[in-house]
């Protein structure tokens, strides 16, 4: 399952995990969010409706790249720094390539559209 992220000019894919919040999130898109930044480590923003969090440990400590979701404010978390464990994180998959570098490049809040991707 992957899908696109278009930030202004630039385009990125991830690949989403197979689990429950991941099909939640593809049957939402596309959507369109603004994110705010947080920390200088990730950006969040809002999802429409919330993700299934059937199956899904408490939290989790996600890595520079990953793709997660914060249901405690129903946010679509992007991560291009280093996040520590928070519970009511949850990993969604991954950002590829230099995705997490690019997106570190932006200052402060952006919109992004998310779309499935289709190859």
């Amino acid at each position: 399952m992957r899908i696109n992220i278009t930030i202004g000019e630039q385009r990125f894919q991830a690949t989403l995990s197979d689990s429950a919040a991941a099909r939640d999130l593809l049957a939402q898109l596309p959507v369109t969010i603004d994110m705010a930044d947080h920390g200088g480590v990730e950006k969040t923003g809002a999802l429409p409706s919330p993700l299934s969090l059937d199956s899904q440990p408490e939290g989790a400590d996600p890595d520079v790249g990953d793709l997660g979701y914060y249901a405690p404010g129903n946010d679509l978390v992007l991560y291009y720094g280093d996040q520590d464990y928070y519970s009511g994180i949850v990993v969604l998959g991954r950002l590829d390539g230099t995705a997490a570098q690019r997106i570190s490049a932006m200052q402060g809040s952006v919109t992004a559209t998310v779309e499935a991707f289709d190859e």
